[in-house]
């Protein structure tokens, strides 16, 4: 049975996307076209591949078991192309990364301009969520994660800061107002902007002094889902509403500008900074092993200028 490869490559695309106009957006195709190579495939098959619905369109069990047998091979294809890829002056090819929304504020800003300056061929996709996910079933290259949540199997280099800090900041009205706190406990007596993971988990506050940890669970009238609505609790402390937790980094502009005041800064903990994540294969698609050394040659020309090196070296290499 002869099968055209573009109408395969158009089902896993639709497949991975979760619908024809999002796969389109990710191939630079029409959703229309997409709709008739699925359509080409299905008649050629004599099977429905996909089950399409005005709000989604999810893989019917013989797409499932099809998807799970094309992706690998797929996948390979690609690997095949990148090695000519590799001959060319300029690597080309996109670059699909997964993120914390995190890392889109506070690490990603000073790296892509510049990467995409050096490499105009490479057109960079990035997609922000909270969830740690399987990067090559989400149809990503690589992620951005903390150390924590890095699977046994991958490749990590570090990316970004080494060594940051988690804060707390309230405006200068509230303080005023509820009186400033000597002690983490003091906490559960004020009002807290809290967080919660998509999973539904709430964010622990912990604090850190010469080796004394404290966690609490602090209350307070809002509470938003770590990614988009974070911003909302930053902006509910900056008008005086209580006090908020966040990255050191996100907080720095409004720490600097006065609108909000450190609030026990010598309890804050420090941890390790996140890492670019990989599949451990030996064979990298160009754009991918472009970025990675890129974000190498970066860090070892900030570490050979005096004074602005990590607080805290970070190898590279595979977890685990």
């Amino acid at each position: 049975m002869k099968i055209d490869l573009g109408d395969l490559s158009a089902f896993v695309a639709v497949a991975r996307a979760g619908g024809f106009r999002e796969a389109a957006r990710a191939t630079d195709g029409s959703a229309s076209g997409l709709s008739d190579a699925v359509r080409r495939l299905e008649t050629r098959l004599g099977v429905r591949l996909l089950n399409r619905t005005t709000r989604s369109v999810v893989p019917t069990e013989a797409g499932a078991s099809l998807l799970a047998r094309l992706d690998p091979v797929l996948n390979e294809v690609e690997h095949a192309l990148d090695v000519v890829n590799g001959f060319r002056n300029t690597p080309t090819g996109t670059l699909r990364l997964n993120v914390p929304l995190s890392a889109c504020r506070l690490v990603l800003p000073s790296i892509v301009p510049r990467f995409l300056a050096a490499y105009p061929e490479i057109r960079l996709e990035v997609t922000a969520e909270e969830n740690f996910v399987d990067v090559l079933a989400a149809g990503c290259d690589a992620g951005i994660r903390y150390e924590e949540r890095l699977e046994q199997d991958m490749v990590a280099v570090p990316i970004g800061p080494r060594v940051q800090r988690m804060a707390a900041a309230a405006s200068p009205d509230y303080l005023q107002r509820r009186g400033v706190p000597g002690h983490p406990r003091e906490l559960l007596a004020h009002t807290c902007m809290r967080a919660r993971f998509p999973s539904g988990a709430a964010v622990q506050w912990q604090f850190e002094r010469e080796g004394d940890v404290v966690r609490i669970d602090p209350s307070g009238p809002l509470l938003v889902e770590i990614g988009g609505a974070v911003d909302l609790a930053v902006d509910a402390a900056i008008g005086g509403l209580g006090i908020v937790y966040l990255f050191e980094d996100w907080l720095r502009p409004h720490l600097e500008r006065g609108t909000l005041v450190p609030v026990l800064e010598s309890w804050w903990p420090r941890f390790p900074g996140p890492y670019l994540y990989y599949p451990g294969r030996r064979l990298l698609p160009a754009p991918l092993r472009a970025f990675v050394d890129f974000i190498r040659d970066d860090a070892a020309a900030t570490s050979a200028v005096p004074g602005t090196g990590p607080d805290r070296a970070a190898a590279a290499g595979t977890t685990g």
